[in-house]
């Protein structure tokens, strides 16, 4: 999890001393000198190939002098290094107060540096970071540190989480990245006594996600990002998603081959069921993350909720049968948007994207490049219609039930909120029923 400030500076102009990777028994050097990880279900992937400029984001500068050596990857220069003291400094010690959120990796803190120097300064002045530590216990922490400085300190883009800088002592791994102060998407989805997200800005974060998903699949040496979920999509102050979390991301399949076989890891609910299944791990295997996600957030479900009655724990399991129908899918359609709220046809074309992107058979998924453009083409059609429905020639008794008009009763309580449930996961509420 990364969370980001708005209008922050590039740090590329603070270079940082020459480092290397601390060394793990999962990387050693390769005969040619690139660093690449070995394992026994892995076919071995250099991690220093350059990746080109794709989707409005580029490749980080590289660094004048050359900072590889020991063996290990090298860490971009345009990185701050930290020091533990600093980070301390920066969120008073970690103090429980400042703690942002908790994770697989370990936890996240609120911190402040100052916006030019990028040193600690006082609660309150200079610019707010998150700061997340890797905590003890965790076995995955310094190779899921590792993948995240390696990509996050490679790419930037408008729609990635920015890493500013990075810190290992005292056998602990910590990541500083900008503060996003609107958390996660999950939490707008799911968390009791949120205020419900509205069409539009639905519709501005699927964008912005596929934006920044459609970036790394399309850059040079191709990034699968393997963990795609509303958790890992974090929303600034005007709700612009950044992907962050790239603890499990992997370079794309090279030479030829159409996937890269690894260790299964990821999320239940988010995986896609080819790399389930046999370990094989394609560019597409994201888009089916894409999908669930795009599912949850015309639902409001989450993807997999045990509280949920029998035969509809698994989200998509339960909605694939109303998608393809319009009648079908009002009765699942997240209520809290409301009467009228969103636009009828718009949302059937969303479904029937979700129902390619869910497709078992991965040739039958589209590229995230052409999910983009439906997304865009959706929300330009939603655009057109708020016009239409401010014109003086706009009247609502003249729009029929097949048109492109708004939707019509979809049942709501009070307010707009959900009959029950708390933040583990919403029961069905009374507008949503089975299909």
């Amino acid at each position: 999890m990364g969370n980001c400030w708005r209008g922050c500076k590039q740090v590329g102009s603070h270079h940082s001393p020459v480092h290397t990777f601390p060394s793990s028994p999962e990387y050693r050097s390769a005969p040619n000198g690139d660093s690449k990880r070995h394992s026994a279900v892995e076919r071995s992937v250099s991690t220093s190939d350059p990746a080109a400029s794709a989707r409005g984001g580029e490749r980080r500068k590289a660094p004048e002098k050359s900072i590889s050596g020991g063996g290990g990857d090298s860490i971009s220069s345009s990185l701050k290094a930290f020091t533990l003291a600093e980070l301390k400094s920066a969120t008073r010690n970690f103090r429980p107060d400042s703690m942002l959120g908790v994770g697989g990796f370990g936890s996240v803190f609120k911190g402040w540096i100052d916006e030019n120097t990028l040193a600690p300064s006082r609660t309150g002045f200079g610019v707010p970071v998150a700061v997340k530590k890797s905590s003890n216990d965790s076995s995955q922490g310094l190779l899921e540190w590792q993948a995240e400085v390696r990509f996050l300190g490679k790419f930037t883009h408008p729609n990635l989480v920015k890493l500013v800088g990075y810190c290992w002592e005292d056998r602990q791994y910590l990541l500083v990245y900008e503060y996003m102060p609107k958390g996660s998407l999950e939490s707008h989805l799911f968390r009791k006594g949120m205020e419900p997200l509205s069409w539009e800005v639905r519709m501005k974060i699927a964008i912005g996600a596929a934006k920044g998903l459609a970036f790394l699949h399309t850059s040079e040496k191709k990034v699968i990002y393997r963990d795609f979920k509303a958790s890992n999509i974090l929303l600034d102050g005007d709700y612009n998603a950044k992907l962050s979390d790239f603890g499990l991301a992997k370079f794309g399949p090279v030479d030829g081959y159409s996937h890269v076989t690894t260790r299964v890891m990821g999320t239940h609910g988010y995986a896609a069921p080819e790399y389930l299944a046999t370990g094989h791990l394609y560019v597409r295997s994201d888009v089916y993350g894409f999908g669930v996600v795009l599912l949850e957030m015309l639902t409001g479900l989450r993807a997999v909720d045990t509280n949920r009655p029998s035969g509809q724990h698994n989200l998509v399991e339960w909605a694939k049968p109303c998608l393809s129908d319009k009648k079908k899918l009002r009765k699942i359609i997240d209520p809290r948007l409301g009467n009228d709220q969103y636009p009828q046809k718009g949302a059937l074309l969303l479904s029937q994207m979700v129902l390619k992107c869910l497709d078992h058979d991965i040739k039958n998924r589209p590229s995230m490049e052409d999910v983009l453009e439906r997304l865009e083409q959706v929300d330009l059609m939603t655009v057109r219609q708020k016009e239409f429905e401010t014109s003086p020639f706009y009247h609502k008794s003249d729009v029929g039930e097949g048109g492109n008009h708004l939707s019509r009763g979809v049942a709501v309580n009070g307010g707009g909120s959900r009959a029950a449930g708390g933040g583990q996961g919403w029961p069905l509420a009374s507008g949503q029923r089975a299909c």
